[in-house]
Protein backbone atom coordinates (compact mmCIF):
# COMPACT_ATOMS: atom_id res chain seq x y z
CA UNK A 1 0.00 0.00 0.00
CA UNK A 2 1.28 3.66 -0.72
CA UNK A 3 0.14 6.72 -0.85
CA UNK A 4 -1.79 7.26 -4.01
CA UNK A 5 -1.80 11.23 -4.36
CA UNK A 6 1.86 11.50 -5.82
CA UNK A 7 0.91 8.74 -8.47
CA UNK A 8 -2.47 10.79 -9.78
CA UNK A 9 -0.16 13.72 -9.99
CA UNK A 10 2.44 11.78 -12.05
CA UNK A 11 -0.49 9.66 -14.03
CA UNK A 12 -2.25 12.89 -15.27
CA UNK A 13 -0.41 14.02 -18.33
CA UNK A 14 1.30 17.82 -18.94
CA UNK A 15 -1.10 19.38 -17.79
CA UNK A 16 -2.69 19.92 -14.11
CA UNK A 17 -5.19 23.26 -13.42
CA UNK A 18 -4.58 24.91 -10.28
CA UNK A 19 -6.53 28.34 -8.78
CA UNK A 20 -9.60 29.71 -9.14
CA UNK A 21 -12.07 27.24 -11.83
CA UNK A 22 -15.21 28.16 -13.01
CA UNK A 23 -17.77 25.46 -14.09
CA UNK A 24 -20.30 26.99 -16.45
CA UNK A 25 -22.13 23.49 -16.95
CA UNK A 26 -22.99 21.10 -14.48
CA UNK A 27 -20.71 18.51 -15.06
CA UNK A 28 -21.86 14.92 -16.01
CA UNK A 29 -20.14 11.65 -15.85
CA UNK A 30 -23.06 9.73 -18.05
CA UNK A 31 -22.63 6.73 -16.58
CA UNK A 32 -26.37 6.26 -15.21
CA UNK A 33 -25.62 7.19 -11.54
CA UNK A 34 -25.99 11.52 -12.12
CA UNK A 35 -29.01 11.65 -10.80
CA UNK A 36 -27.72 10.35 -7.34
CA UNK A 37 -24.83 13.18 -7.62
CA UNK A 38 -26.48 16.05 -5.90
CA UNK A 39 -25.28 19.14 -5.14
CA UNK A 40 -25.90 20.61 -1.10
CA UNK A 41 -28.53 23.39 -2.32
CA UNK A 42 -30.13 20.08 -4.10
CA UNK A 43 -29.90 17.63 -0.94
CA UNK A 44 -31.16 20.73 1.53
CA UNK A 45 -34.01 21.07 -0.64
CA UNK A 46 -34.88 17.12 -0.21
CA UNK A 47 -34.59 17.82 2.98
CA UNK A 48 -37.12 20.08 3.84
CA UNK A 49 -39.53 18.21 0.82
CA UNK A 50 -39.48 15.50 3.19
CA UNK A 51 -40.23 17.79 6.42
CA UNK A 52 -36.69 16.85 8.16
CA UNK A 53 -35.95 18.44 11.50
CA UNK A 54 -32.46 17.02 11.51
CA UNK A 55 -30.14 15.50 9.34
CA UNK A 56 -27.44 12.76 10.25
CA UNK A 57 -24.94 11.54 7.25
CA UNK A 58 -23.13 8.50 6.93
CA UNK A 59 -20.19 7.95 4.78
CA UNK A 60 -19.07 4.47 3.56
CA UNK A 61 -17.19 3.05 0.54
CA UNK A 62 -17.72 -0.44 0.87
CA UNK A 63 -21.28 -1.84 0.42
CA UNK A 64 -24.09 -1.59 3.59
CA UNK A 65 -24.16 -4.76 6.11
CA UNK A 66 -25.82 -5.03 8.90
CA UNK A 67 -23.54 -3.57 11.78
CA UNK A 68 -23.50 -0.22 9.38
CA UNK A 69 -27.61 -0.85 9.62
CA UNK A 70 -27.43 -1.41 13.29
CA UNK A 71 -25.35 1.96 13.93
CA UNK A 72 -28.00 3.97 11.45
CA UNK A 73 -30.67 3.32 13.29
CA UNK A 74 -29.59 3.79 17.11
CA UNK A 75 -28.51 7.14 15.77
CA UNK A 76 -31.49 7.69 14.53
CA UNK A 77 -33.03 6.48 18.11
CA UNK A 78 -30.48 8.45 19.66
CA UNK A 79 -31.77 11.56 17.94
CA UNK A 80 -35.26 11.09 18.27
CA UNK A 81 -34.39 10.74 22.03
CA UNK A 82 -33.91 14.20 22.13
CA UNK A 83 -37.32 15.55 20.89
CA UNK A 84 -36.50 15.74 16.77
CA UNK A 85 -39.43 14.32 15.11
CA UNK A 86 -38.79 13.54 12.01
CA UNK A 87 -34.84 13.02 11.33
CA UNK A 88 -33.41 11.92 8.08
CA UNK A 89 -30.73 10.06 6.61
CA UNK A 90 -28.52 11.52 4.43
CA UNK A 91 -26.62 8.43 2.89
CA UNK A 92 -23.54 9.49 1.14
CA UNK A 93 -21.42 6.55 -0.39
CA UNK A 94 -17.78 8.14 -1.61
CA UNK A 95 -18.12 7.97 -5.22
CA UNK A 96 -14.92 9.73 -6.60
CA UNK A 97 -11.59 7.84 -7.03
CA UNK A 98 -11.00 4.52 -4.41
CA UNK A 99 -8.73 2.09 -4.70
CA UNK A 100 -8.84 -0.82 -7.39
CA UNK A 101 -9.86 -3.58 -5.16
CA UNK A 102 -12.94 -1.67 -4.27
CA UNK A 103 -16.56 -2.64 -4.64
CA UNK A 104 -17.41 -0.47 -7.90
CA UNK A 105 -20.00 2.67 -7.47
CA UNK A 106 -22.59 1.21 -9.96
CA UNK A 107 -22.32 -1.82 -7.86
CA UNK A 108 -22.47 -0.51 -4.19
CA UNK A 109 -25.38 1.83 -5.85
CA UNK A 110 -27.07 -1.29 -6.44
CA UNK A 111 -26.46 -2.70 -3.20
CA UNK A 112 -28.13 0.03 -1.09
CA UNK A 113 -30.95 0.03 -3.17
CA UNK A 114 -31.24 -3.59 -2.09
CA UNK A 115 -30.88 -2.76 1.32
CA UNK A 116 -33.49 -0.01 1.29
CA UNK A 117 -35.66 -2.04 -0.77
CA UNK A 118 -35.72 -4.85 1.78
CA UNK A 119 -36.42 -2.54 4.56
CA UNK A 120 -33.53 -3.17 6.24
CA UNK A 121 -33.01 1.22 6.38
CA UNK A 122 -36.51 3.23 5.47
CA UNK A 123 -36.56 4.51 2.08
CA UNK A 124 -38.78 7.31 3.40
CA UNK A 125 -36.62 8.43 6.11
CA UNK A 126 -33.19 8.06 3.84
CA UNK A 127 -31.85 10.18 1.11
CA UNK A 128 -28.99 7.95 -1.27
CA UNK A 129 -27.02 10.81 -3.39
CA UNK A 130 -23.20 10.32 -4.22
CA UNK A 131 -20.66 12.14 -2.88
CA UNK A 132 -18.21 12.50 -5.89
CA UNK A 133 -14.89 13.56 -3.67
CA UNK A 134 -11.78 10.91 -4.39
CA UNK A 135 -10.33 8.83 -1.33
CA UNK A 136 -7.48 10.06 -0.73
CA UNK A 137 -6.52 8.19 2.48
CA UNK A 138 -4.93 11.60 3.80
CA UNK A 139 -6.38 10.95 7.46
CA UNK A 140 -7.06 13.94 9.92
CA UNK A 141 -7.07 16.47 6.74
CA UNK A 142 -8.84 14.28 4.60
CA UNK A 143 -12.10 13.81 7.43
CA UNK A 144 -12.51 17.26 7.91
CA UNK A 145 -13.02 17.46 4.10
CA UNK A 146 -15.37 14.66 4.58
CA UNK A 147 -17.36 16.46 7.71
CA UNK A 148 -17.73 19.71 6.60
CA UNK A 149 -18.72 18.84 3.39
CA UNK A 150 -21.51 17.11 4.73
CA UNK A 151 -22.13 20.11 7.09
CA UNK A 152 -22.85 22.77 4.21
CA UNK A 153 -25.35 20.05 2.59
CA UNK A 154 -27.46 20.40 5.95
CA UNK A 155 -26.25 17.81 8.04
CA UNK A 156 -26.80 18.03 11.89
CA UNK A 157 -25.09 14.80 13.04
CA UNK A 158 -22.36 13.12 11.33
CA UNK A 159 -21.56 9.64 12.16
CA UNK A 160 -17.59 9.11 12.72
CA UNK A 161 -15.92 5.75 11.75
CA UNK A 162 -12.78 4.09 12.92
CA UNK A 163 -9.72 5.13 11.49
CA UNK A 164 -11.64 7.05 8.76
CA UNK A 165 -9.53 7.81 5.92
CA UNK A 166 -6.70 5.65 6.96
CA UNK A 167 -4.25 3.33 5.26
CA UNK A 168 -1.56 1.11 6.75
CA UNK A 169 2.45 1.58 6.67
CA UNK A 170 3.31 -0.15 3.96
CA UNK A 171 6.10 -2.43 5.19
CA UNK A 172 4.15 -3.01 8.82
CA UNK A 173 0.70 -2.74 7.74
CA UNK A 174 -0.36 -1.02 10.97
CA UNK A 175 -2.91 1.84 10.89
CA UNK A 176 -0.60 5.06 10.22
CA UNK A 177 -3.10 6.78 11.91
CA UNK A 178 -4.31 5.98 15.38
CA UNK A 179 -8.00 4.50 14.90
CA UNK A 180 -10.07 7.49 17.35
CA UNK A 181 -8.16 10.25 15.29
CA UNK A 182 -10.93 11.03 13.54
CA UNK A 183 -13.19 11.93 16.29
CA UNK A 184 -10.29 13.53 18.39
CA UNK A 185 -9.48 16.03 15.01
CA UNK A 186 -13.66 16.84 15.08
CA UNK A 187 -13.36 17.70 18.70
CA UNK A 188 -10.95 19.73 17.75
CA UNK A 189 -11.68 21.23 14.55
CA UNK A 190 -12.94 24.86 13.92
CA UNK A 191 -15.89 25.99 12.26
CA UNK A 192 -18.21 22.71 12.95
CA UNK A 193 -20.31 24.62 15.72
CA UNK A 194 -23.39 23.82 13.50
CA UNK A 195 -22.96 19.99 13.31
CA UNK A 196 -22.57 17.20 16.07
CA UNK A 197 -20.08 14.40 15.51
CA UNK A 198 -21.66 10.79 16.50
CA UNK A 199 -18.93 8.28 18.10
CA UNK A 200 -18.72 4.85 16.52
CA UNK A 201 -20.41 2.12 18.32
CA UNK A 202 -18.40 -0.93 17.35
CA UNK A 203 -20.16 -3.50 15.51
CA UNK A 204 -19.34 -7.52 14.98
CA UNK A 205 -20.83 -10.45 14.19
CA UNK A 206 -22.44 -12.03 17.22
CA UNK A 207 -21.89 -16.12 16.15
CA UNK A 208 -23.91 -17.09 18.60
CA UNK A 209 -26.66 -14.89 17.87
CA UNK A 210 -25.93 -15.41 13.99
CA UNK A 211 -26.44 -11.69 13.47
CA UNK A 212 -24.40 -8.01 13.68
CA UNK A 213 -24.59 -6.71 17.32
CA UNK A 214 -22.46 -4.30 19.14
CA UNK A 215 -19.12 -5.71 20.69
CA UNK A 216 -19.37 -6.81 24.15
CA UNK A 217 -15.22 -7.08 25.36
CA UNK A 218 -16.85 -9.31 28.64
CA UNK A 219 -18.02 -11.69 25.27
CA UNK A 220 -15.48 -11.60 22.86
CA UNK A 221 -15.24 -14.86 22.06
CA UNK A 222 -18.92 -15.19 20.99
CA UNK A 223 -17.46 -12.31 17.92
CA UNK A 224 -16.15 -12.41 14.43
CA UNK A 225 -15.18 -8.87 13.22
CA UNK A 226 -15.37 -8.97 9.43
CA UNK A 227 -13.75 -6.27 7.88
CA UNK A 228 -13.99 -4.04 4.52
CA UNK A 229 -10.94 -5.73 3.40
CA UNK A 230 -12.30 -9.27 4.52
CA UNK A 231 -15.79 -8.58 2.82
CA UNK A 232 -14.11 -7.61 -0.50
CA UNK A 233 -11.98 -10.84 -0.36
CA UNK A 234 -14.99 -12.83 0.06
CA UNK A 235 -16.43 -11.39 -2.91
CA UNK A 236 -13.85 -11.75 -5.03
CA UNK A 237 -13.21 -15.50 -4.25
CA UNK A 238 -17.19 -16.21 -4.75
CA UNK A 239 -17.43 -16.60 -0.97
CA UNK A 240 -20.61 -15.66 1.07
CA UNK A 241 -20.39 -14.27 4.91
CA UNK A 242 -22.41 -15.69 7.68
CA UNK A 243 -25.76 -15.69 7.84
CA UNK A 244 -27.02 -12.36 9.32
CA UNK A 245 -24.22 -10.32 8.56
CA UNK A 246 -26.00 -8.49 5.36
CA UNK A 247 -29.66 -8.22 3.98
CA UNK A 248 -29.80 -11.43 1.64
CA UNK A 249 -31.17 -8.82 -1.15
CA UNK A 250 -28.19 -6.23 -0.66
CA UNK A 251 -25.90 -9.72 -0.05
CA UNK A 252 -27.01 -11.08 -3.73
CA UNK A 253 -25.64 -7.45 -4.92
CA UNK A 254 -22.68 -7.63 -4.03
CA UNK A 255 -22.01 -11.19 -3.79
Amino acid sequence: MYCTSPQLVEESGDWLVGGDIEALERIRWNDGLDPYRLTPNELRAEFRRRGADAVFAFQLRNPIHNGHALLMKDTRDMILSRGFRNPVLLLHPLGGWTKADDVPLKVRIRQHHAVLDEGVLDKETTVLAIFPSPMMYAGPTEVQWHCKARMNAGANFYIMGRDPAGMPHPDTKTDLYDPTHGKKVLMMAPGLTRLEVVPFKVAAYNKKLGQMDFYDPSQHEDFEFISGTKMRSLAREGKTPPDGFMASQGLAGTF
